[in-house]
């Protein structure tokens, strides 16, 4: 979620020093690093006798970012505690490169950091090497935002006043506002990914949710307590977890509720009530070294339940051609699940994918899992059925060009009931990524979607258009239970302005929303992304579109503005198709 300082004090950029060299943002705080003491690199540390862990941390903004210094003073570095914490490699074994690697890759995830490089520096002795940590703060105290802007249309706004790293012990503490086209909520979050020190972690949020007119209207809120597979040799994980969500649902297709047009004559209103009530636990083990496999199982229940709202002036025909039709399928359901996951432990760090200056880790290699579920019908009211859901997804690294293929289905089958032995929920999703090798110091990056959904209990209408990854078009202006989407992009080199990355895009979109035949609209445009890397690890992304080929919404509309790239849009089922 990026922050909104950099837009407060990007002028200091014109009163700043001179911008760093052309040897890279990162690798400027590794040479920071090994002045602090007059570290030297070690270029053969493999199985050397590991002296010592060393931790350099930067502050948030350094000498030579071009942010006045006494922002320092509203920020508390993290502790070397925490990193140490961390640190997979113990003093007195070898030195092993994998596991230097794996601890740069959890440093990173914890998103505290703007910044984790691990390298390898010689030791005291012939034969004895020390582990250097170097890391630098992202600013933490901070008005996080993430918002959903087409033209003058604020689809979604979400600010939360944080502090993500309470004082230095990487604990995030939150207050959140979230602004929709029909509503707002008010919650809180906390965050411990190191509940007491220990490898449990604690993430609980809870939100109350308001009318426009302030009038309260529901909640929704999670708790989740698990020990997470925290390293790769890790042989257990655990978790429980309970969420909830009572709230008025309302689909919108641009500025207004979609008007869904009655059979008899007439309209309906695209609105219902939902309260849906969950818990589930999952315990896996773990095996393997290159190759891993994660399986185990656990328990669950839901309680769901849909319908139109009762004030709506909807006579008893339409609320139940509204249910029967284009509502989520109530339902009670306790179950039993299994789950696996195979992978190969196998990752690539590359730069100028996503982010512009700052290293990201893409696992590559295969990654299959595979979830069941049994639901036995315990309580008169609950349903019985057996379900899977398979996710795959193969990443290749050949040069400086990434590649990435992955598909997603689920199906279902009634086990008791009216419907006993008939098919339900059968859909799948595939993607293909290209990111090609730099050209003129830019990449070309490439994304193909089609999602294909049949027998939905859920009811699931897709929406496209804005933003979401047909730039040009009307917010929601392509609906239905199907999608086909294409990006096509060239992004820059950046500008780097003291530190801050500015880039250029060029677009190319194509796409659409359907039932039946597609009909493909084809947008192009440019855009610009903007990187501020003490402040966030993704870009601001502002773009203007063109559409070719369909209807075409006033100027001002032609522009979109959020964080993150586009090809962040994608369905979340490629990943849990159940």
């Amino acid at each position: 979620m990026p922050s909104v300082w950099p837009a407060l004090i990007a002028a200091s950029l014109l009163m700043a020093d001179p911008p760093v060299g052309a040897e890279g943002y990162e690798d400027a705080l590794v040479r920071w690093g090994l002045e602090q003491h007059g570290w030297a690199l070690e270029p053969e540390p493999e199985g050397k006798r590991l002296e010592s862990v060393e931790v350099a941390s930067e502050d948030v903004v350094a000498p030579s970012d071009p942010y006045p210094s006494l922002l320092n003073v509203f920020h508390v570095r993290t502790r070397d505690q925490v990193v140490r914490r961390e640190v997979l490699l113990t003093p007195g074994e070898p030195y092993s490169p994998i596991l230097a690697l794996e601890t740069a890759r959890n440093l990173r995830r914890l998103g505290i950091f703007a910044v984790v490089r691990v390298v390898a520096v010689r030791g005291r002795a012939p034969d004895g090497v020390s582990l250097l940590v170097i890391t630098k703060d992202l600013w933490s105290l901070r008005l996080n935002q993430d918002f959903q802007l087409v033209g003058a249309l604020v689809q979604s706004l979400r600010l939360q006043a944080t502090e993500q790293n309470f004082l230095g012990l990487n604990k995030k503490v939150a207050l959140d506002f979230q602004l929709r086209r029909d509503s707002l909520s008010l919650g809180q979050t906390y965050v411990d990914p190191r509940l007491g020190g220990s490898r449990w972690s604690l993430t609980e949020n809870a939100a109350i949710i308001l009318a426009r007119s302030g009038q309260p209207e529901g909640s929704r809120g999670s708790v989740l307590l698990s020990r997470p597979l925290y390293s790769l040799s890790t042989p257990w994980s655990f978790q429980a977890q309970v969420v909830w969500r009572v709230q008025p649902v309302r689909v919108f297709r641009g500025a207004e509720v979609w008007q869904l047009p009655y059979p008899e004559g007439g309209t309906v209103p695209y609105i219902y009530d939902a309260r849906e009530v969950s818990g589930s636990t999952l315990y896996l083990r773990s095996w393997g070294t290159r190759f891993k496999l994660d399986a185990g199982g656990g328990l669950g229940a839901y309680h769901r339940r849909y319908g139109a709202p009762a004030d709506a002036a909807l006579d008893e025909a339409r609320r139940a051609w509204l249910r029967d039709t284009l509502l989520p399928r109530s339902e009670d359901a306790t179950y039993v699940l299994a789950y696996a996951r195979f992978w190969e432990t196998r990752y690539e760090v590359m730069r100028d994918v996503d982010s512009y200056a700052l290293s990201e880790d893409f696992q590559v290699g295969p990654y299959v899992t595979a979830t069941a579920r049994y639901a036995p019908a315990l309580l008169a009211s609950s349903s019985s059925f057996a379900e899977v859901g398979v996710t795959a997804r193969y990443r290749v690294r050949l040069g400086d060009a990434l590649t990435s293929v992955a598909t997603a289905a689920s199906i279902r089958r009634w086990l008791g009931g009216a419907a006993r032995g008939e098919w339900a929920n059968r859909r799948w999703a595939t993607e293909v990524q290209q990111v090609s090798p730099k050209v003129l110091g830019g990449r070309f990056v490439a994304r193909a979607l089609l999602d294909v959904n049949r027998d939905d209990l859920n009811e699931r209408v897709l929406l496209l258009g804005g933003g979401n990854g047909l730039r040009g078009a009307s917010p929601e202006a392509y609906s239905g239970k199907r999608m086909a989407l294409l990006n096509l992009e060239y992004r820059t080199r950046p500008l780097v302005l003291y530190t801050v990355h500015l880039g250029g895009v060029l677009f190319y979109d194509a796409g659409t929303a359907f039932d039946e035949a597609p009909s493909v609209v084809h947008t192009v445009g440019l855009g610009v992304r903007l990187l501020f890397p003490q402040f966030n690890t993704f870009p601001f992304r502002l773009d203007f579109g063109y559409v070719l080929n369909g209807e075409r919404p006033p100027v001002g509309g032609r522009f979109s503005f959020s964080g993150g790239q586009v090809t962040e849009f994608r369905p979340s089922f490629l990943d849990s198709p159940i």
